[in-house]
């Protein structure tokens, strides 16, 4: 399902046309690409189109929601694999938290900043602190997220029979009742962190075994990802059911969401592949995969900062819906913009690069950008 997966999509392994010099693989970069546009849309669904709550209830949002997010802890999980297999603890975290963590900190610094210049107020200081660690921490959550599902893992390679391991984690996480701060997020993608990284060791397995049974499974997860979308409701989403199971309804809700991220997923990750396999050769596509798929970290962080400034900013309560679809085009052209203005600016300066993008200057020749794996 992901890189070498391409046999068991029936896409052939990567040619020099869909590959850099150093075999990175930019079907997943496409991948990537388009689900980083998935989230700008998302939240530009939920900021600029919907102001009301009336969000929880577009069919354009439960279909992002569905999958987006999920599908970027797999793909993570799976590019990452290679990482945890083979650095020790301390190289493996201290590599991890300068890549994800480092900017992180440095773009909540500057959206803090912005916040008290433009929006000063006298607070208590618990109240102050609290504000900070809630902004950390919700507006980057899919950063902790990531960071907390890598080091798991890497504390879970080191015990023996480590699929079984893993796999259960993944269960006894999901359904572990905490709900304090955004701990319901990362039981919700966790699981899909660890299914990445088990796919990715036994791509062989199932290359050989998935040949044959492909068309079928396509069939089964399509009808199940219809059938899922028309039961989703707004109880559905993991900001609102908190992962928590106590009664049956609850648990309807928890094992709908999962499944159907699960089935949603799946035929997400076949379309983007046959997407980039049949146009590979286009400008807009190689756009996605080179300079936003390659750019996630980046553009995760500069499209959070944004829209939790804009928790803070009246828009027309009046506009009509044609306005509304305009600003919100033009919110994220500039989004990107931003991004790919400050990346081509900052990438050759030496520590500034690793600060702002999570990634070390360009030297010599051209290298692959880390992305949010």
């Amino acid at each position: 399902m992901f890189g070498r997966l391409q046999r068991v999509t029936g896409i052939m392994a990567p040619s020099s046309r869909t590959t850099e010099a150093s075999g990175r693989d930019l079907s997943l970069d496409f991948a990537k690409g388009a689900l980083i546009v998935l989230v700008i849309v998302g939240h530009l669904i939920q900021y600029v189109i919907y102001r009301d709550g009336g969000f929880w209830y577009s069919p354009y949002y439960k279909a992002i929601y569905m999958f987006h997010m999920p599908l970027f802890m797999a793909i993570s999980g799976y590019l990452s694999s290679r990482s945890l297999l083979q650095k020790s603890f301390t190289q493996a975290a201290i590599a991890r938290a300068t890549q994800l963590l480092l900017p992180m900190l440095f773009w909540w610094a500057l959206m803090e900043t912005a916040k008290s210049a433009a929006l000063w107020r006298a607070t208590s200081l618990t109240t102050g602190l609290l504000e900070f660690v809630d902004d950390l921490a919700g507006t980057y959550w899919f950063i902790w997220a990531t960071f907390v599902s890598y080091l798991l893992i890497k504390i879970l390679t080191r015990l023996s029979r480590r699929s079984l391991v893993i796999s259960g984690s993944a269960i006894l996480i999901a359904l572990a009742p905490l709900t304090f701060s955004i701990s319901p997020l990362i039981r919700f993608t966790y699981p899909f962190f660890c299914l990445g990284f088990l796919f990715a060791q036994s791509n062989e397995r199932w290359t050989t075994t998935s040949r044959c049974q492909k068309p079928l499974l396509i069939l089964f997860l399509s009808v199940l990802t219809c059938v899922c979308f028309l039961a989703w409701g707004k109880d559905t989403y993991v900001y609102n059911n908190l992962g928590l199971i106590y009664d049956f309804r609850s648990a309807k809700n928890v094992l709908l969401m999962f499944v159907g991220a699960a089935a949603a997923s799946g035929i997400a990750i076949e379309l983007l592949l046959q997407c980039w396999r049949f146009s590979h050769s286009t400008r807009i596509a190689r756009f996605i995969a080179m300079e936003l798929g390659q750019t996630t970290l980046l553009l995760y962080l500069v499209q959070g900062t944004v829209f939790r400034l804009m928790d803070f900013i009246q828009l027309g309560e009046l506009w009509d819906l044609t306005t509304r679809l305009i600003i919100a085009g033009l919110l994220g052209a500039a989004i990107v913009a931003i991004a790919l203005v400050v990346r081509s600016t900052v990438r050759g300066v030496p520590y500034l690069s690793q600060l702002v993008l999570g990634m070390p200057p360009r030297s010599g020749l051209p290298r692959a950008k880390p992305a949010m794996n």
